[in-house]
């Protein structure tokens, strides 16, 4: 039965998989050189505002997942690895692009899958770069990296990115780097994860001393309520932050964030764009969400001594991408461009609401992959 059920979601993430590539060679082929960030109406290419300039590196991402998953297919390999060049290859610029928080998000979906699978020591050297960029970011006063909002402001977000200053530090044996990696991690798990493993989307400081002031959102219901994007992101990053550092604490506070995740979202593992948001608020759903906490369960798992809780961790991640394939995909709607429908970018800006997202679509398609690596 268990083995029935193990080929089953293997055949239904084959599917999607094989879905996402489909809609993705569709947008290139639509829009070429076009790197979106959300849909209007199930459309990528409209003229909404993005707000911030973050999201490049997720399509030429998910380009490097299929060239490496079609790797026994000639034409189809070939293929996408022309597009993923292609796309990662403008990108490069980028690395030293002081006004985002997000170059990892930029070159670790890009550069580093390219680098992975060619050893070329340029794209290494390019990764490097851009960590040192991001490290630039550093407050002494307060001890974090600085969203792009202002000298006062740190995001949760940044657990994404701060892996990119990590990787930077072990290539070049810089302790300085490491230790500014380090330092924001334990300042984000102080200031933005809550005792119960909620975590806030942004935190205030005073930047004369540094004194911590209050927790603050910008995407969140409140403040002092619970984002699901902002925590997914925790979960996620938290555990990559302990797979280079080694440091405990940032194990601890990836399982207290995967543990609220689990105990808070809807039974099929799918969250409300907020979990304090009010009744009628937290009717609408954010697939992105469950798409990055998916991969960032797959994440955590292997990196967990217990294999009872390694094997719960696993078996959720299962679980979200097995709702996120049964109700979520765009398969049935033929005029939707995007992959998996129900995503949310920004609610008070109204920015991609209940919309294909694009970092939904890349951390879906991680999930995926990892996934069919374990199944």
């Amino acid at each position: 039965m268990i083995q029935f059920v193990l080929e089953a979601d293997r055949d239904l993430f084959e599917e999607a998989f094989r879905f996402a590539q489909q809609q993705v060679r569709k947008l290139i082929e639509a829009h070429p050189d076009f790197y979106p960030m959300y849909t209007s109406n199930g459309h990528w290419k409209h003229e909404g505002p993005s707000w911030t300039h973050w999201c490049d590196g997720f399509l030429p991402g998910m380009m490097w997942m299929f060239h490496k998953k079609n790797g026994g297919t000639a034409a189809t390999d070939k293929y996408w690895l022309e597009q993923a060049i292609r796309y990662t290859t403008p990108l490069e610029a980028r690395k030293h692009d002081r006004d985002v928080h997000d170059l990892g998000f930029l070159f670790m979906s890009t550069y580093y899958r390219w680098y992975q699978l060619s050893h070329d020591q340029k794209l290494r050297d390019t990764i490097i770069e851009a960590g040192k960029t991001l490290s630039l970011r550093f407050k002494e006063n307060g001890q974090y990296l600085r969203s792009f909002i202002g000298e006062d402001s740190i995001f949760i977000d940044i657990m994404m990115n701060v892996g990119i200053i990590f990787y930077a530090a072990r290539e070049t044996g810089d302790r300085r780097l490491r230790d500014v990696a380090q330092r924001h991690c334990l300042t984000t798990r102080r200031v933005l994860v809550r005792g119960d493993g909620s975590t806030a989307h942004e935190g205030i400081f005073d930047v004369a001393t540094g004194e911590f002031l209050r927790q603050a959102t910008q995407q969140g219901y409140r403040g002092d309520s619970c984002w699901s994007r902002g925590l997914a992101w925790s979960l996620y990053g938290f555990s990559n932050s302990y797979e280079y550092s080694r440091d405990p604490r940032f194990l601890e506070t990836a399982e207290a964030c995967a543990d609220y995740y689990i105990t808070h979202s809807n039974s099929d593992g799918v969250p409300p764009w907020d979990f304090n948001a009010p009744p009628e608020s937290r009717k609408l759903l954010d697939t992105s969400s469950a798409a990055i906490a998916a991969a960032g369960l797959l994440r955590l798992c292997r990196l967990l001594q217990d294999p009872v809780k390694g094997h719960y961790y696993w078996s959720t991640a299962i679980l979200i991408l097995r709702t996120l394939c049964e109700k979520h995909l765009a398969k049935k709607d033929k005029k939707w461009e995007g992959i998996l429908k129900g995503g949310v970018y920004h609610l008070h800006k109204e920015l991609g609401v209940d919309e294909s997202v694009m970092w939904g679509e890349y951390f879906f398609v991680e999930a995926l992959e990892q996934a069919l690596l374990q199944l």
